[in-house]
């Protein structure tokens, strides 16, 4: 089964975001033409689970599915997000980083962006139909860590996540959408059945590696008919290009720091 898929890459949804994630913020507005962009133009909303899960077992899909995700867990995805995608009747995959929940007391870790959410929160996300997924502990470089401090990241967040909220936990999102064929094999020890990437391409399901799914940015600069060129998948390689090449040079430094960092603890 091969299909290419769009899957959406959301942060935060709000008015007025701080400096730190307003880049990649959309306002509730934008949301909501989106949702009814894709509904009166026949997508079906499918979860990042649902999208694996439908792949490794050959069930079908839809004619247009779409995937729309949420990264970090803000608390905008509840307040402004959430009641949208009931509205609309669009599932969504949030993916969270568990050392940033608003009440994570002993458990916190990292240095949130912008406010975010509390479990009582994130399972009233879950209870609304919404995937909660994991997106790390401590919102890392994964493929910067040594090999313990990796596995620790992707179990402790999948272990709390399952915990608290009483449902399965078998997708991830890379934090900063990078990873390495080492973080990847910890990602499929760990547990995880799928992972999504960033890359900004059009995922076509069947094909690629269920752990390295890419997906598609959608930011506050994202206008109605780049978002609709997006989404049919129209010239996807030229409204990214500069974020591709962007994402080259970095992956060089990335892999030259790792390098450089396991030379050291060897």
């Amino acid at each position: 089964m091969t299909l290419a898929v769009p899957v959406l890459m959301y942060h935060s949804v709000t008015d007025d975001p701080p400096a730190s994630t307003r880049s990649l913020s959309v306002r509730p507005s934008q949301l909501d033409a989106h949702l009814r962009f894709l509904r009166d133009h026949g997508f079906t909303g499918l979860t990042f689970g649902d999208l694996g899960e439908r792949v490794r077992t050959g069930a079908a899909l839809p004619t247009r599915p779409v995937v729309l995700t949420f990264d970090d867990g803000y608390a905008d995805t509840h307040e402004a997000a959430l009641p949208l995608l009931v509205e609309h009747a669009f599932p969504a995959t949030v993916f969270v980083t568990t050392g940033w929940v608003r009440d994570a007391g002993a458990e916190a870790a990292g240095r949130p962006l912008d406010r975010t959410m509390g479990w009582t929160q994130l399972g009233e996300l879950a209870a609304s139909g919404i995937e909660v997924a994991a997106h790390s502990h401590s919102h890392p470089e994964l493929d910067q860590l040594d090999d313990g401090t990796l596995a620790t990241e992707l179990r402790h967040s999948r272990a709390l996540l399952e915990d608290r909220l009483g449902t399965p936990v078998t997708s991830l999102a890379y934090p900063f959408g990078y990873s390495s064929p080492r973080v990847r094999d910890t990602v499929a020890t760990a547990g995880y059945r799928q992972a999504a990437a960033v890359a900004n391409a059009v995922a076509d399901v069947g094909v690629g590696d269920p752990l390295s799914v890419p997906r598609l940015t959608v930011r506050r600069s994202t206008t109605p008919e780049v978002f609709g060129r997006v989404v049919r998948g129209v010239d996807v390689d030229r409204i990214f290009r500069t974020d591709r090449a962007l994402t080259r040079a970095w992956s060089v430094v990335r892999w030259s720091r790792s390098r450089v960092r396991g030379a050291r603890r060897a």
